[in-house]
């Protein structure tokens, strides 16, 4: 005679999800049709009062995390750079663009300006190369050691987009954490879709970064790149996140950009915290830095 299996006794009380499909918010009554009636979490502008904005943060937190876990996601690489950095095809165009309308108009200084933008912009484009390969090398290398490491991007364009193109050329997932901006922002098409996240607000999507980050790398980039930048650098030198290594890709411009060894000098950090920062020019070099860094399934670069 065959055992009886025991199957798990479903709950005895309707999930959220059925009352909101089974109880009927308009019967027809007064009571009914005032807006008090309403689930509370079925109930749009009970949600999006200001008073709601900790519970608002809380979802925020729950659903990429909740989303992660389901995935499996383990480990990430976190790259940052500009959305104004495009592959080279693109940068060409928009530098003949830009010399034509010249061409046209000599002498304008407007014009002159964005000439010039355009060139340096077109001899940035080698970044978007190395952001794809980046990410290419990420997810090929992460599965010969049969280790949980996906690449994360703000799932914008340029950069962003690069190394998510990356991930998506070797046939990998990769993650984009957009955020809603005043003007048209969308994902780039090489997010993984079901890793593909938006936010509202800026604290959570940070925290999002590095919550799982084993490395952050940091292309050439503007005030978002900067912001992001510094954010893990100040929770690194005072000890809110473990150490991670934070790359700086391009030294020539980091260089340009930022005088480190000034603040040292000025005393203002300390050279241990001028310490937190490598430098790389390749993909090869980036990996190399996260594997000196980390032992991944007991492996050593090689």
């Amino acid at each position: 005679m065959a055992k009886k299996t025991l199957l798990p006794a479903e709950s005895p009380f309707p999930s959220a999800k059925q009352d909101v499909i089974n109880v009927s918010a308009d019967l027809g009554t007064p009571q009914s049709l005032s807006p008090s009636y309403r689930l509370a979490y079925n109930d749009f502008d009970f949600m999006m009062r200001d008073e709601l904005r900790p519970v608002r943060l809380q979802l925020e937190l729950l659903k990429p995390e909740l989303t992660q876990s389901e995935h499996g996601i383990q480990s990430t690489v976190v790259i940052f750079g500009s959305a104004r950095i495009p592959e080279h095809e693109k940068a060409q165009k928009s530098l003949l663009n830009a010399e034509q309308a010249l061409t046209a108009n000599p002498g304008d200084p407007i014009l002159e300006n964005k000439a010039a933008v355009a060139r340096r912009v077109l001899k940035k484009s080698r970044y978007y190369d190395e952001a794809r390969k980046l990410g290419a090398l990420i997810t090929q290398q992460a599965r010969k050691l049969q280790c949980s490491v996906t690449v994360v991007t703000g799932g914008g364009p340029g950069i962003m987009e690069a190394a998510n193109r990356g991930a998506a050329d070797v046939d990998g997932k990769s993650m984009g954490l957009n955020i809603v901006l005043p003007g048209e922002q969308k994902p780039n098409p090489y997010i993984t879709p079901d890793l593909c996240f938006q936010f509202h607000y800026f604290a959570i999507r940070k925290m999002h970064f590095l919550m799982r980050a084993i490395a952050l790398v940091a292309f050439p980039g503007g005030f978002g790149t900067l912001d992001e930048l510094f954010e893990t650098l100040t929770l690194i030198q005072t000890k809110k996140v473990r150490p991670v290594p934070v790359i700086l890709v391009g030294q020539t411009y980091w260089d340009k950009i930022i005088n480190f060894d000034a603040m040292v000098e000025e005393g203002v950090i300390s050279p241990s915290d001028r310490q937190l920062l490598h430098y790389a020019e390749s993909a090869e070099d980036i990996w190399r830095l996260i594997l000196e860094d980390y032992s991944l399934n007991g492996a050593t670069p090689s």
